[in-house]
């Protein structure tokens, strides 16, 4: 087995998929741009849902990549030595082109070939699915495991739960999938032991999921007309076993980090060291790609995992600001691959430091609260804080949910678990109920009435720019069946002629009936044609261009109409401001 740094298997793997015909494609951003149902990007498949339902990819139909990821959903496991908030997914994909035969092929391959990771056979186990209700047991896979020479006694059959994936959302494709386990050298715990129930022994680092279905709202399953293979590697959890460790935090991806906090702190205790550590180099990207602080949406987690950060230095004795320091660090390990740190160094440390602030601003004013709530607690001769007002704590003065936990231990009282739990699924829903109404209508709704709006942006940015000036750009853009809202640099607000004169030259060009055509380029050849848009970062070497004759040329990935006579009227219903130097406008199609 070979011995590689994280950077070497990362750069292995995609040589291995380019010398098989793929095509690397760059990491997606980390907050999902058309997939309202979750706040972050969870797995590669996210950026890549359009294509998987039939989108054609400018990158053809075999792609490679790595892809940022973050998961809280287990939050509270990180500082053991596997759980992580952010993590790196190394994936290969076919778009309606190979299936399972060649996808488990190359896996064995890349797994035990002398040239790639050089693995002993006798080290691999796999899973495969059950069956069920909603799919039949997935033999096809299992034989092709078998054939490869893996024995039968290490494929195990198991349910939904385990070798089932997707969707990313609450629906969308998915399908069964195959997990490949490394064998450790620990003894099995019993004569049932599996990679399920068994994972001191089993260390799932690879799998390959075969997209046959999708599931739909109703919570029925249906099959897909494009069959797809989306496949995921652990680069830190591999990185690990290559290394021969039992421990994510003891590779370079992440030692580095953990000595800085141990410089900085008095006191040890490993399993601080490592939420402080996972959780800084959590933030550092989600700043990095543009979400900061807040009580709500992804705000509402960068702030949890930063304040739970701070909560534990200062139990290492930490006291002085450091959060930024231990960014440092990471933007100094992943500075290189991922570009978007190092371009936002300063930003992210003055949002890490300037959140250490408001910490330490909010602590005495909570401090008093819980003191409030421990008194009224006393004269009651009651001894458990409600979850609610645990919650309040967090949301209203930012302590995280271990820290007043603590207080109440040292008080004598308990907190109600269930209720807190119950306040921030609801706080949660509401967040993504917001992120639902921010984030609709992108790539994944595909709509007759939301494919006319969003090929009408087009328009009305091609407009705007003929009217105000070049400097005008896309700032953000939320699309429904019903409006278009449409977020665009502009210092100042439009005057009533301006807006006039946008809508006729919309108007113009949809009664023209110009036809919508596409070319797929490379970024360079896009730039050179006058094309606008930021997309050359989430859709790899080559983009597609959408003109509507001479009016508009944009890079995009979206659905749109094949003629602007399809779009009907077009009217700006307001025009406001969004932000600092960022103006808004919501128009319909009547």
């Amino acid at each position: 087995m070979k011995h590689l740094t994280g950077a070497e298997l990362r750069n292995l793997y995609i040589e291995f998929f380019k010398q098989n015909g793929h095509t690397e494609i760059k990491s997606a951003p980390l907050v999902p741009e058309h997939d309202p149902t979750v706040l972050f990007t969870t797995a590669g498949m996210h950026p890549l849902v359009p294509f998987l339902l039939g989108e054609k990819h400018p990158g053809g139909k075999r792609l490679v990549n790595y892809q940022k990821c973050i998961r809280t959903g287990d939050i509270e496991e990180v500082g053991n030595p596997t759980h992580l908030t952010f993590f790196e997914m190394l994936g290969n994909w076919s778009l309606g082109d190979y299936f399972k035969e060649e996808a488990i092929q190359w896996s064995y391959e890349f797994l035990t070939g002398s040239h790639w990771l050089d693995i002993d056979p006798g080290r691999i186990a796999i899973s495969v699915f059950e069956g069920d209700d909603d799919a039949p047991r997935d033999e096809e896979a299992a034989q092709i495991w078998l054939r490869a020479g893996i024995p039968k006694e290490r494929v195990f059959y198991l349910p939904k739960s385990e070798n089932w994936w997707g969707p990313a959302g609450q629906t969308g494709p998915c399908g069964p999938d195959t997990e490949m386990f490394f064998i450790t050298d620990a003894k099995p715990n019993g004569p049932d032991s599996n990679p399920a129930n068994d994972t001191a022994r089993y260390i799932e680092i690879w799998n390959d999921v075969f997209m046959q279905y999708n599931k739909n709202a109703d919570g029925t399953y249906s099959l897909l007309e494009q069959k797809n293979v989306d496949t995921g590697m652990g680069l830190e959890r591999t990185t690990a076993v290559l290394q021969g460790k039992t421990d994510n935090y003891e590779t370079e991806l992440f030692s580095p980090i953990m000595d800085k906090v141990a410089e900085l702190a008095k006191t040890e205790d490993l399993r601080m060291r490592r939420i402080i550590t996972d959780h800084i180099r959590a933030a550092a990207f989600m700043i990095a790609d543009g979400v900061l602080p807040l009580n709500v949406d992804q705000g509402y987690v960068l702030r949890r995992i930063i304040r739970r950060a701070i909560r534990f230095g200062k139990r290492l004795g930490i006291d002085e600001r450091f959060t930024a320091r231990i960014a440092e660090v990471v933007i100094g390990i992943f500075g290189d691959v991922y570009q978007e740190l190092s371009q936002n160094s300063e930003k992210i440390t003055h949002a890490l430091s300037e959140e250490e602030d408001k910490f330490e601003k909010t602590l005495p004013k909570g401090i008093k609260e819980f003191e409030r709530i421990r008194d009224r607690l006393a004269k009651k001769g009651e001894n458990t804080i409600p979850g609610g007002e645990a919650f309040e704590l967090y949301a209203t003065y930012g302590f995280p949910i271990e820290m007043t936990q603590d207080m109440a231990d040292e008080n004598g009282l308990i907190v109600d678990m269930e209720g807190f739990d119950a306040a921030s699924r609801k706080h949660q829903e509401l967040s993504r109920a917001g992120a639902e109404q921010r984030f609709s209508g992108g790539l994944a709704d595909q709509s007759e009435k939301t494919t006319r709006l969003h090929t009408a942006t087009h328009l009305l940015q091609a407009a705007l720019r003929k009217v105000l000036g070049d400097h005008v750009y896309q700032k953000g853009s939320n699309i429904t069946a019903e409006r278009l809202r449409f977020d665009f640099s502009h210092p100042e607000k439009m005057t009533a002629e301006q807006k006039v004169e946008v809508e006729r030259l919309v108007n113009e060009v949809i009664q023209q009936s110009v036809e919508v055509t596409i070319e797929e380029m490379t970024v360079d050849e896009a730039n050179e044609a006058g094309a606008i848009g930021v997309f050359e970062a989430k859709y790899g070497e080559k983009v597609k261009v959408y003109s509507v004759g001479d009016f508009s040329k944009e890079i995009c990935g979206g659905p749109h109409v094949k003629n602007v006579s399809e779009l009907g009227a077009f009217k700006i219903k307001k025009e406001e401001s969004s932000s600092a130097g960022v103006r808004r406008i919501k128009a319909v199609l009547k």
